[in-house]
């Protein structure tokens, strides 16, 4: 486990780890600074790679959310729903209370595949047109719904499904 701290570089940027780092050190380390890229009030701007960060190495799937205010910043990341190695079973009504309760204006669909390939499946993109036609009778604007795994990570906006 890390027991060391992270010490900035002499780069905007970059760190310095004193002492040896192993694998474990190096998802740890990548996971704080994919939270600290997804912290409240910063613009989504490296969404891909903070939220790869964050989810790429998880055993089971993970169904997460960026709330977003209307500037499209960051109010808070949560993972709403854990499931199996293939499978998170996802909640409409769940996902439109968080929505409420952050008062978000927008927000931004994520969820792992731990097999690493993140090819969306046709699961994938009919829960995410339920959740878009659910969060848009209260006038929530959904963004993208990304697939993150080892082999990279897939928009499902950019691939036309939103």
């Amino acid at each position: 486990m890390l027991h060391q701290k992270l010490i900035a570089g002499e780069e905007p940027g970059t760190y310095r780890v004193p002492g040896l780092v192993t694998d474990d050190d190096l998802l740890i380390i990548a996971q704080m600074i994919a939270r600290q890229k997804l912290a409240k009030g910063v613009a989504i701007t490296d969404k891909h790679l903070a939220l790869q960060g964050l989810l790429q190495a998880r055993d089971r799937e993970v169904f997460a959310a960026l709330f977003l205010d209307n500037q499209h910043r960051i109010l808070a990341y949560e993972e709403l729903f854990l499931g199996t190695l293939s499978a998170a079973t996802i909640y409409p009504r769940d996902v439109v209370k968080r929505v409420l309760h952050h008062n978000a204006a927008a927000l931004m669909l994520v969820h792992n595949h731990p097999s690493g390939y993140p090819e969306p499946s046709s699961a994938d993109i009919e829960i995410t047109q339920r959740l878009q036609s659910a969060l848009a009778l209260v006038d929530i604007r959904t963004l993208d719904h990304l697939v993150v795994g080892t082999e990279g990570v897939v928009s499902l906006a950019e691939r036309g499904h939103l």
